[in-house]
C-alpha cells in the first residue's frame, strides 16, 4: 500500500510539472482603429469625458434624481440582468474548482439469486449470496495543455461580459428616465401655452362677432374664429392624453404601477453641462456594450484554446476502494478493504470528427465575436456623432425658433389691430395666430430635444454606470 501511494504522488507531482507545457495561447487585445470613430468634423483631443461626469451631477433636479434612484433599485430589467450576474457568477465558481479533483461516496447492498438451471446454480445448494460495499471513487484530470485554465478564463470573462451588460442596462435607464422626466416637463409647459391661446382665442371670437355687428366681416370669418378656437381644444387633449401615457412609460421605468408624477417646470430647467468627448479610444473602457463585447470575445477565444487542446492526450487519475463483503457482520472488517488506481494517457484517434468540428466552430464563433466587437465600437462612435450633431442643431434651431416666435408674436398684435381698424382681413389674422401658436410649441419642443441629445450623447459616451 506504501509503495502505491508512493507511486501516486509520484505520478501527481509529474502531471503537475508537466502543467506548464501549455497548449493554449494568452489572449492579446486586437489592433483596433479608433481614430476615426468620431466624424471628422468632430475630432475630439480631450483628456477626459463628458461620460467620467456623475449622472447625479449631470440632472440636478432633485425629483428626477430620486425617480431615477428608485428606477435603478427597483425595475425589472435591471433586477433581470442581476439574475444573470447570479447565474454567470455560479458558472464562474464552477471553473474556479476544474482544478479539484472529483470525489464521490457510495453504499450499496446487492442480493443474487442463481437459477437452479443454470451452470453455476445446478452445483450450488445456497444458490442466493448477498453483498454489502461501501465505496469512494476520486478522479482527477491534470491540465496539461491549459484546458482547464482555459475553461476557468472563459467562465471568468463570462462572468464580467454579463456584469458589463448590467452596467449597459442601468445606463439605458438613467437616460430613458431622465428623457421621459424632461419630455413631461416639456408637455406641460406645451399645455400651459396652450390654454393660455385658448383664453386668447375665446376673446378673438368675441372680438369677431362684434366686427361682423359692425359689418367689417361675414359669418365665414366668426365660423373660422371658432374652428381656430376648437383646433386649439383638441391641441390641449392630445397634449393631456400624452402626459398620461408618458407617467404610465415613467412609472413602468421604476418598477411601479401607473400612478401620477410630481414634477418641477419646464421653465427652472437649465441643463448646460460642459461637453468633452474625450478621445474615441476612451469608448474602449466607458461604453459597457463594448466592454461586454471584448469579454464575450475573450470567452470565445479561451473556448478555442480548450477546443484545441482536445486534440492531445489527456492524462487522467482515477482511485476506488471501500469495504466489500457479503458477511453483514464481517463488513468492517480489515480483511473487508479493497483498492484499485487507473492512470494513464488517452489520446483520441478517431472519432467521426467530433473534436475538429468542435474546434472548427469555436474558431468561427471567435471570429464572430471579434465582428461584434468591432461592430459594438463602430456603433458607439456612430452615436456619439448623432447625438453630438442632434445636440449642435437643436442649440442652433433654438436661437432662431426665438426670433421667429419673437417676429410671429409682434405679428399678431398688429394683425388684430389692423383687423380692427379694417386694414386686415379675418383669413390672415388666423393664419398669423397659427403659425405663432405653433412655433411657441415647436420653441418648447426644441429645448427639450436640445435636452434629449444631451441625454443621449452622455448615454453615447458610456456615463451613467460608474
Amino acid at each position: 500500500m506504501k509503495n502505491n501511494l508512493n507511486k501516486i504522488a509520484v505520478l501527481v507531482v509529474t502531471a503537475t510539472v508537466m502543467q506548464s507545457c501549455f497548449v493554449a495561447k494568452d489572449y492579446k487585445r486586437p489592433e483596433l482603429k479608433t481614430e476615426n470613430l468620431y466624424r471628422n468634423e468632430i475630432v475630439s483631443t480631450d483628456t477626459t469625458s463628458f461620460a467620467n461626469v456623475a449622472w447625479d451631477n449631470v440632472f440636478t433636479d432633485p425629483l428626477l434624481q430620486g425617480y431615477i434612484k428608485k428606477g435603478l433599485e427597483n425595475n425589472l430589467d435591471i433586477k433581470i440582468a442581476m439574475q444573470n450576474i447570479a447565474a454567470a457568477e455560479a458558472t464562474m465558481k464552477q471553473g474556479k474548482a476544474g482544478y479539484f479533483p472529483t470525489l464521490s461516496a457510495g453504499a450499496d447492498w446487492t442480493h443474487q439469486e442463481l437459477s437452479k438451471n443454470s451452470q453455476f446454480g445446478a452445483l450450488l445448494q445456497d444458490r442466493s449470496t448477498d453483498q454489502y460495499q461501501l465505496t469512494g471513487s476520486l478522479s482527477w484530470e491534470a491540465d496539461i495543455w491549459g484546458k482547464i485554465r482555459s475553461n476557468k478564463r472563459a467562465a471568468n470573462a463570462t462572468y464580467l461580459q454579463t456584469t458589463a451588460a448590467n452596467q449597459a442596462v442601468k445606463t439605458q435607464l438613467i437616460a430613458n428616465i431622465a428623457a421621459t422626466y424632461y419630455q413631461l416637463l416639456s408637455v406641460d409647459a406645451q399645455i400651459k401655452l396652450a390654454e393660455k391661446t385658448l383664453v386668447n382665442r375665446n376673446q378673438s371670437i368675441e372680438t369677431i362677432i362684434a366686427l361682423k355687428d359692425a359689418g367689417n366681416v361675414t359669418e365665414v370669418g366668426v365660423k373660422q374664429t371658432e374652428a381656430q378656437k376648437y383646433a386649439t381644444e383638441i391641441i390641449i387633449a392630445d397634449l393631456k392624453n400624452s402626459i398620461i401615457i408618458l407617467e404610465n412609460t415613467m412609472s413602468i421605468l421604476m418598477g411601479e404601477g401607473s400612478a401620477k408624477i410630481e414634477r418641477s417646470t419646464f421653465e427652472s430647467q437649465s441643463m448646460q453641462p460642459t461637453i468633452t468627448l474625450g478621445v474615441p479610444a476612451t469608448l474602449l473602457r466607458n461604453r459597457p456594450d463594448v466592454i461586454a463585447a471584448e469579454y464575450n470575445l475573450i470567452s470565445n477565444f479561451e473556448q478555442t484554446n480548450v477546443a484545441k487542446s482536445n486534440f492531445y492526450p489527456t492524462l487522467k487519475l482515477t482511485a476506488s476502494g471501500g469495504l466489500q463483503s457479503i458477511d453483514l457482520k464481517e463488513w468492517f472488517s480489515a480483511n473487508s478493504i479493497f483498492a484499485n488506481v487507473i492512470t494513464g494517457l488517452t489520446q483520441p484517434i478517431f472519432n467521426q470528427r467530433q473534436i475538429k468540428t468542435r474546434f472548427e466552430i469555436a474558431k468561427a464563433n471567435q471570429e464572430k465575436a471579434y465582428l461584434q466587437f468591432e461592430q459594438s465600437l463602430l456603433t458607439a462612435g456612430k452615436e456619439v456623432s448623432d447625438a453630438l450633431a442632434q445636440y449642435n442643431n437643436e442649440t442652433y434651431k433654438l436661437t432662431v425658433r426665438e426670433k421667429q416666435v419673437d417676429a410671429l408674436n409682434k405679428a399678431t398684435d398688429y394683425s388684430d389691430e389692423l383687423l380692427t381698424y379694417g386694414l386686415a382681413n379675418y383669413l390672415e389674422v388666423l393664419t398669423v395666430k397659427d403659425n405663432a401658436l405653433n412655433a411657441e410649441l415647436s420653441l418648447i419642443d426644441n429645448k427639450f430635444q436640445q435636452y434629449k441629445a444631451i441625454i443621449q450623447l452622455y448615454r453615447a459616451l458610456g456615463g451613467g454606470w460608474q
